[in-house]
């Protein structure tokens, strides 16, 4: 049946009036309107509703018992389109954000604290993981979105660029680059660097960035985290190219740090699934993470 809502609801007056003149008012329809819904609706019904009579207006039995429980079906559909129309301001509920681990460190904690303060009825929860593990869980639904480093291949991905920022040397201070204010990625040549590993989605634009400048070079380690890098540097095993944000807020006490020239940055970069519209609490969140990426900038 192709039974529309004004329909029903233009039935509904006309059960409480006994009168299409006054339905017409009470709906904003012209008399003649009134009558033709009327009868659109007892012909997709099959039956009559009402009795018509220069003067009078009448139920029928089948009209009786549709305007007996017409009221509560129709008040439980606009409560239910109320509930759904209130999702599109909704900030309550969990939502599951994957990142990868330096941005898991230096800017999601940030994230966390400020999603306590200003949207206190979402719960923001992150999963830690490495870059390729975080895109594998957006792309299963996992997680409702992650924050990575430029994936490079998005066609599977709806990606939002919300941080740029430079990579850096990091050395002892003893170090012969250390008394340099600016260091040039062709002065790395024939070093030992402590490098993140290929699962960070940092290792494959420092590896581009060394081989455009023509580095030669010697990876003496690989590891998974800044922090052991750090470490590595203050035992003396090497000197490092490190993202910005990897350094801490309150510096490296035993370790220099110096920008590189030519500038070689990175993309920081919100993810979901591509033609997967977000909920409207994870789009709250996403528009956080964003914001406190964008205070970074200031």
């Amino acid at each position: 049946m192709n039974i529309t809502l004004r329909q029903l609801h233009v039935f509904q007056s006309v059960a409480a009036t006994h009168n299409f003149s006054r339905t017409g008012d009470a709906v904003g329809l012209t008399q003649p309107a009134v009558s033709r819904s009327i009868n659109e609706l007892e012909s997709q019904l099959g039956l009559k509703l009402l009795n018509r009579t220069t003067r009078e207006v009448t139920l029928t039995d089948a009209g009786q018992r549709l305007a007996a429980r017409l009221p509560r079906v129709l008040e439980e559909l606009d409560n239910t389109l109320l509930d759904v129309r209130g999702m599109a301001t909704e900030r309550r509920g969990r939502v599951r954000v994957a990142s990868s681990p330096t941005l898991s460190a230096n800017l999601m904690p940030d994230c966390i604290a400020q999603c306590l303060q200003t949207l206190p009825g979402l719960e923001l929860v992150l999963l830690d993981r490495i870059q390729s593990a975080v895109l594998a869980s957006v792309l299963s639904g996992e997680v409702d979105f992650g924050v990575v480093i430029d994936p490079g291949e998005r066609e599977a991905l709806e990606c939002e660029t919300i941080l740029t920022e430079p990579f850096c040397l990091a050395c002892p201070p003893s170090h012969r680059l250390a008394r340099k204010r600016h260091v040039r990625w062709a002065d790395l040549a024939g070093e030992s660097l402590v490098l993140l590993d290929h699962a960070s989605g940092s290792r494959r634009l420092i590896d581009r960035a060394l081989a455009d400048h023509a580095v030669p070079h010697t990876v003496a380690q690989e590891v998974g985290h800044p922090t052991t890098i750090f470490r590595m540097l203050d035992a003396g095993l090497g000197i490092s190219v490190i993202p910005t944000l990897a350094l801490p807020p309150e510096g490296l006490a035993r370790l220099v740090v110096r920008p590189l020239v030519p500038r070689v940055d990175r993309d920081i970069v919100l993810v979901h699934r591509r033609n997967r519209a977000l909920a409207p609490v994870a789009q709250a969140a996403w528009d956080l993470v964003r914001e406190v990426a964008a205070q970074r900038l200031r």
